[in-house]
């Protein structure tokens, strides 16, 4: 079997990516590996008078909201060894580079499931991932209670059952 010491984790902190957190812990934990939590903020593309830019990195209230919500990601044994890590541009690239730099021997992301048109528009990190990783990926798809209970909390979705 791989030896699994070394476990990335990339994460955008929605409700795709928590059942891979889920899958990541247990495989640390059975493996006694390392867990590398990662989530790269990608910034968001500006127009200035007709031509697009980057706008600079997150000022110092905007890092330390992210470096919060991401230290808050804990696996629930204590036996498992964690570190974070926050990085800035193309998500696929990043966690490519942070798998090849740190010699993850796996990759264990969430995905959102996206298909067709909607794929082609957005792009898939989780498609770009799978393809050029140094290492085995392992995606892990949301189960559709999650997304349910999620679109009903943010009022997009109401089910026809409880009415």
């Amino acid at each position: 079997m791989v030896a699994m010491k070394t476990i990335l984790y990339p994460t955008d902190f929605s409700a795709d990516a928590r059942p891979a957190f889920e899958v990541a812990c247990a495989l640390a934990g059975e493996r006694q590996g390392q867990l590398v939590v990662l989530h790269v903020e990608r910034p968001p593309l500006t127009s200035l008078g007709g031509t697009t830019g980057v706008p600079p990195l997150p000022n110092e209230y905007g890092r330390e909201r992210l470096w919060n919500e991401l230290k808050a990601i804990q696996p629930s044994r204590a036996d498992i060894v964690v570190e974070h890590r926050l990085e800035y541009g193309d998500p696929a690239k990043k966690i490519l580079e942070v798998a090849q730099e740190i010699g993850a021997n796996l990759i264990v992301m969430g995905t959102h499931g996206r298909t067709g048109v909607r794929r082609l528009l957005m792009g898939s990190v989780a498609e770009q991932v799978v393809r050029k990783a140094p290492c085995p990926v392992l995606t892990v798809r949301t189960p559709v209670e999650t997304l349910l209970a999620s679109l009903t909390d943010a009022g997009k979705y109401s089910d026809p059952s409880s009415a």
